[in-house]
């Protein structure tokens, strides 16, 4: 046995580690750490509008990428790759390419702020360390801003669905009502009462919800 070991002659077989493309590479780390993250910020139980929540997860997920980039090799522009690592990693999670596309590039243009530094998400992602509390810091600075609260998202929604529903019922009764008590009126004159009566009650729900959601922001700066 050990003369076997010994012998030049006798080859082992090596094992081949296929390459990894710096983007594909990306979206693993990029995996990896918002696992690790999002374990961490469900603890916490914060309350966000969904669009808000998602936004400054893809851009703080963005920022570690972004740094991870940076550190490997054939990588020219690493803020480039970490963007084409999003939007492959969007495709994957089953987004229509389309529809990725558009959202990188609404990525882009949020992960700068005005006077060009980045973005805070983008800022804390670039930082962060492995099995820190990055992104529960950055969801913290928004915890007191009721604009992105998931209270405010529900409200919207609500209204959103109020006008939607209630104007068309209350189009469908009037236009129900004219047509069988009211016969010999045209086509148009029974839509345009349709579109009127539902006009009529979409517009003050619209106010309403405006009014509560003024004074609702105004309540909250004055708590400030």
């Amino acid at each position: 046995m050990d003369e076997k070991k010994n012998d030049p002659e006798i080859k082992t077989e090596k094992v081949s580690i296929p390459d990894i493309s710096p983007v594909d590479a990306c979206v693993d780390h990029g995996r990896n750490i918002l696992a690790t993250q999002l374990g961490f910020v469900k603890e916490k139980n914060f309350d966000f509008a969904p669009e808000f929540r998602d936004m400054t997860t893809q851009l703080y997920l963005f920022g570690v990428m972004w740094k991870y980039a940076e550190d490997l090799d054939n990588v020219e522009n690493a803020r480039e790759t970490a963007f084409a690592a999003m939007e492959t990693m969007l495709v994957r999670d089953n987004t229509k390419p389309k529809d990725a596309a558009k959202r990188v590039e609404f990525l882009k243009k949020m992960s700068k702020m005005e006077d060009g530094s980045n973005a805070l998400a983008v800022a804390i992602g670039y930082d962060s360390q492995s099995d820190d509390h990055s992104l529960v810091e950055v969801f913290e600075h928004y915890t007191d801003d009721i604009q992105v609260s998931g209270a405010f998202w529900r409200l919207y929604d609500r209204s959103r669905k109020t006008m939607l529903y209630g104007g068309l019922f209350v189009a469908f009764v009037v236009i129900w009502f004219v047509t069988l008590f009211m016969p010999g009126n045209s086509t148009l004159a029974i839509l345009a009462a349709g579109l009127i009566s539902a006009a009529l009650f979409v517009i003050p729900v619209f106010l309403v919800a405006l009014l509560i959601y003024h004074l609702k922001l105004k309540k909250a700066k004055q708590s400030i």
